[in-house]
C-alpha cells in the first residue's frame, strides 16, 4: 500500500514536470499583428488569427461590385499555388467605397459561385481607418496594418504582406494584381524564411 502511494505520488510529479517543460505543450508564439479575433464571413463565429502564426499572411480588402473584382480569381490561385508552402489569404469585405451593399450570405455565394473562393474571408467591415482616432465599427487589423504602413485603402483590393514572423508588413495598391511578377517574388521570398520555431505546430 505504502508503495502503491509512493509511486502515485511520483507518477504525479512527473507528469508535472513534463507537462512544464515539455516543449510540445507550449503554446505557440503569436506576432503582436495577429492577435485579433474576428468573425468569420459563413456563420460569424469568431476566429482567433494566431491560427495563423508561423505563415505568410496576405490580407486583402475586397467587394462584390468593383472594376477590380476579377482579383478574386488571382488570389485564390496564390492561396492554391502557395498554401501547401505557409501561404494564408485572409480576404475583408468593406462597403467603404459604396461597392459591397450585400449582406454576408450574398457576399459568401458571389464568391464561392463567381471565383471559387476558398480562402478564409470575414465578415463585412471598416477598413478605411483613421488610426489616429479610429471609429468604433473600424476594422482592428486594419488599424494595426496602417499604424505599422502608413498606407490607409484608398480603394478596393488593397493588400498587406505579412512576414512569417509578423515583424515587416509591406503594403501593395489595389493596382498590383496577384500575378504581378515582383509582387510573387516577394512571396516568394517570405515563403523561404524559416518558419519560426515557437511557432511551429
Amino acid at each position: 500500500m505504502r508503495n502503491s502511494l509512493k509511486q502515485g505520488l511520483i507518477g504525479a510529479a512527473w507528469v508535472i514536470l513534463s507537462a512544464a517543460t515539455c516543449p510540445t505543450l507550449a503554446a505557440p508564439a503569436c506576432p503582436a499583428v495577429l492577435r485579433h479575433t474576428l468573425a468569420r464571413l459563413q456563420d460569424e463565429k469568431p476566429q482567433d488569427l494566431c491560427q495563423y502564426a508561423g505563415q505568410v499572411v496576405l490580407v486583402v480588402n475586397t467587394a462584390s461590385y468593383c472594376g477590380f473584382t476579377p482579383q478574386y480569381k488571382g488570389l485564390e490561385a496564390l492561396y492554391d499555388r502557395y498554401r501547401a508552402r505557409g501561404l494564408v489569404v485572409l480576404g475583408f469585405p468593406s462597403n467603404d467605397f459604396a461597392q459591397e451593399p450585400g449582406d454576408g450570405q450574398r457576399i459568401a455565394e458571389f464568391c464561392q459561385n463567381t471565383y471559387g473562393v476558398k480562402f478564409p474571408m470575414f465578415v463585412k467591415s471598416s477598413v478605411r481607418v483613421n488610426v489616429k482616432s479610429p471609429a468604433p465599427d473600424a476594422n482592428p487589423l486594419f488599424v494595426d496594418l496602417v499604424r505599422r504602413t502608413r498606407a490607409v485603402p484608398s480603394w478596393n483590393f488593397n493588400k498587406y504582406l505579412i512576414s512569417r514572423d509578423g515583424t515587416s508588413v509591406a503594403h501593395y495598391g489595389t493596382t498590383i494584381s496577384p500575378d504581378d511578377a515582383g509582387f510573387v517574388k516577394d512571396i516568394e521570398r517570405l515563403l523561404s524564411a524559416p518558419v519560426p520555431p515557437d511557432a511551429q505546430r
